[in-house]
């Protein structure tokens, strides 16, 4: 695929002096297109996952022009439409979107400390807080289904049941028995959901990558606004724990021990700052058991993946989906040990 002829369906006018892959998201290929002025990202949506691509961009579009009226003071990367005013190029049975790339910021694909942990998470309260004030925004759903954990426990159960004997069967029996002995905590979430937790606009995706620093580690944008829906906020905080607080790569298993609770507590910290005022006392008595349901749901997510053949997530090795079910197990462990 000719990279340089789709840009210039968004972009006719620009002289493309070097195009380069941006991050390492599971979902997407995203590239970062610099110019002889401003810098573009590049992204081919994943429509294995986003059916509808249109519904993608179209929510992002509706998100940003929320933030706007709500006063939102941080950065905000604009869609860029082509030159047929359309929000989505399709080639090939491929899509593909720009967006404006913002200048002077930062990624991480790691929290470096609890003020950098402070500050991402005090970014998305803000969010939150925002998003969640006025005029509720309208959206599509893009993924149906995300953040019912309910479908998910029932996918899992139907998913191992189904699975025939075989090596990875075996080579994750004791991941099995472990997470089918904490299925009470899905029960508990099901319970909530049935008895009056509230739905707000949420991120569904709040990882450290999807936080932009400037050069001080001062959180100025969140970007990747593909997964915004109407969902419980309980999610998010639980998401923020379970990729914040993660000591290694989400693969790594050479160690249990990859839990920081420093970051976990400079998590809440600052996802309390703003979000505090919108939160019912139900939510704000439950943050610490979103933590370890939203953990224990990606194990299963993990987990069932690998034995499916790893059809959802990317993977660069045979047992790498096991793995990543073994290091959320590890954390899982570290927050029930703490008692959270």
């Amino acid at each position: 695929m000719e990279l340089n002829y789709i840009i210039a369906q968004f972009l006719p006018d620009v002289n493309t002096q070097n195009i380069t892959p941006l991050g390492n998201g599971l979902i997407h290929q995203t590239f970062l297109v610099e110019t002889s002025g401003k810098s573009y990202v590049l992204q081919h949506i994943n429509d294995s996952i986003f059916e509808k691509p249109d519904v993608l961009v179209s929510n992002h579009l509706k998100v940003n022009e929320n933030l706007k009226l709500n006063n939102y003071k941080l950065a905000l990367a604009e869609p860029i439409k082509t030159i047929d005013g359309q929000l989505v190029f399709e080639i090939e049975k491929q899509f593909w979107r720009v967006t404006e790339f913002i200048n002077g910021s930062m990624t991480y694909q790691k929290v470096l400390s609890p003020e950098m942990a402070y500050n991402a998470s005090e970014a998305l309260s803000y969010f939150h807080y925002c998003i969640n004030s006025g005029d509720k925004v309208q959206l599509e759903e893009s993924i149906p289904g995300f953040t019912n954990f309910e479908k998910r426990f029932d996918d899992f159960s139907q998913g191992t049941k189904k699975n025939k004997p075989s090596n990875r069967l075996k080579n994750c029996l004791e991941e099995l028995i472990f997470l089918q002995k904490y299925m009470h905590l899905g029960k508990l979430w099901i319970d909530l959901i049935h008895n009056g937790m509230p739905n707000k606009i949420i991120h569904a995706d709040p990882k450290i990558s999807n936080i932009l620093f400037d050069s001080n580690q001062k959180a100025i944008a969140i970007i990747d606004l593909d997964t915004v829906l109407s969902g419980p906020i309980l999610y998010d905080f639980g998401d923020m724990i379970r990729s914040f607080t993660n000591r290694l790569a989400e693969d790594d298993i050479s160690t249990n021990d990859n839990f920081d609770p420093e970051i976990y507590h400079a998590v809440k910290e600052g996802f309390l700052k703003h979000s505090k005022d919108i939160l019912t006392n139900l939510e704000l008595e439950h943050l610490d058991y979103a933590a370890k349901i939203v953990v224990h749901v990606q194990a299963l997510r993990f987990l069932l993946d690998y034995l499916k053949g790893d059809i959802y997530y990317d993977v660069s090795y045979e047992d790498q989906n096991l793995n990543r079910a073994k290091n959320q197990i590890n954390l899982l462990k570290a927050l029930i040990k703490m008692d959270v």
